[in-house]
């Protein structure tokens, strides 16, 4: 995928405009950002341009305004942190198309930044609408999308402007490392590789262990993924987390038989899950296998047999990537499971496999440990990266090929 991409090492910007799709839909909390990855990640594609005496228009979403113009979702409060990552200052505009926007992009010397506001204020964006993409591409001579986390979808600043460059389009620092990162994963990695499958929402994730199976050595389900699973090959659940079950039971029982053909992969269940009698931290519990849950009661993190059984596995990995957490680890009686997978994941780093962690929330369990700067590489983008694990081109990334 990446080897007939453009990226921004193969442009000189020098008295050019580039526009730089990126994302910086960040968890802030009264204007502090709590958590600036994917920011970072993007800021050696903007200095690649500065440092090249080229100018940037900066585009991005932050949160769901749905077209709405309101001062909660403004792009403002990055303006000083912008700054003081890249040492200049930094122009902004309140408007991203128009006669307005297009004196300040007119103005920008080479080496300057502008921020556009908030590219969903305009109802347009999220609509795909050409002419408005046609306005953004008027305020620049080069398109460089580094916004991985949203390049699945056909938004007008990721999907229809690239059509305007022909072949001035590129991928910046951040989409390369993610594509370079997925591609060890598929089938490119050293063996053994595995990957692990958490979190409630089993109907996102069926296609890619469908198209996964015969790529990798392991898969690891576990989370509510893995109640359907065993609910289809006869187990009792109880009153554990089944989503969507009458739609997908077909599908699932398909799953199980392909994988019985399949010498190569193995697709493993937790072997005991710590149960509840209802959904809070301080509910009564008990260790039971899997495939016995009582009425009443419901899984709510993976039992001391499961964890060594998935860690062992982990242990004997060289790649490894991680999408959900086992349990309800917000809830801290429920989090050991997630918690005890997060280490193993550590620990096989520092011996030498290459790990890939996305999904929020497995992130987010990353953060509560201080693990996440001890995972070789944290994706930007869980909705993006699950697209790509089912062996499809994103959307943003086909744009800038075609």
């Amino acid at each position: 995928m990446i080897e007939n991409i453009k990226t921004v090492n193969d442009f000189n910007f020098k008295n050019k405009t580039a526009i730089v799709r990126v994302d910086f839909n960040v968890p802030i909390n009264n204007n502090l950002i709590i958590d600036d990855t994917r920011i970072q990640y993007s800021l050696p594609t903007i200095r690649k341009i500065i440092h090249d005496h080229g100018k940037v228009v900066l585009i991005s979403h932050f949160g769901r305004p749905k077209g709405i113009p309101s001062k909660i979702y403004s792009l403002r409060f990055m303006i000083s942190y912008l700054s003081h990552q890249l040492k200049i200052p930094i122009k902004f505009s309140e408007y991203c198309i128009g006669s307005s926007v297009e004196k300040y992009v007119n103005e920008l010397k080479n080496g300057e930044v502008l921020l556009l506001e908030n590219i969903r204020f305009h109802k347009e964006e999220e609509e795909g609408n050409e002419k408005f993409a046609f306005q953004l591409a008027k305020l620049g001579d080069i398109y460089v999308n580094d916004a991985f986390g949203v390049s699945h979808r056909f938004h007008s600043s990721i999907t229809i402007i690239p059509k305007f460059f022909k072949n001035k389009k590129c991928i910046g620092f951040l989409m390369k490392k993610e594509i370079q990162s997925l591609q060890k994963i598929l089938g490119k990695g050293k063996k053994p590789i595995t990957i692990l499958l958490g979190g409630a929402k089993i109907t996102s994730k069926i296609s890619i262990i469908k198209n996964i199976i015969h790529l990798i050595d392991n898969i690891l389900i576990g989370g509510g993924m893995a109640y359907p699973f065993i609910k289809v090959q006869g187990g009792k659940i109880g009153n554990s987390i089944l989503e969507k079950y009458n739609e997908i039971e077909k599908i699932l029982k398909n799953i199980i038989d392909l994988y019985q053909k399949q010498n190569q992969t193995n697709i493993h269940f937790p072997k005991d899950v710590v149960i509840a009698d209802s959904f809070n931290n301080k509910a009564n519990t008990k260790i039971v296998p899997i495939y016995s849950i009582p009425n009443g009661w419901k899984g709510l993190d993976i039992g001391p047999q499961s964890i060594k059984y998935f860690c062992d596995i982990i242990r004997k990995s060289k790649t490894i990537l991680w999408n959900g957490p086992l349990g309800v680890f917000e809830f801290s009686n429920f989090s050991f499971g997630t918690k005890s997978i997060a280490k193993a994941i550590v620990n096989s780093t520092e011996k030498g496999a290459f790990s890939l962690v996305g999904g929020g929330d497995s992130i987010a369990a990353l953060r509560m440990e201080n693990y996440e700067n001890k995972i070789s590489y944290l994706s930007t983008g869980g909705g993006a990266m699950l697209e790509c694990l089912k062996q499809t081109i994103l959307p943003g990334i086909k744009a800038i090929i075609e």
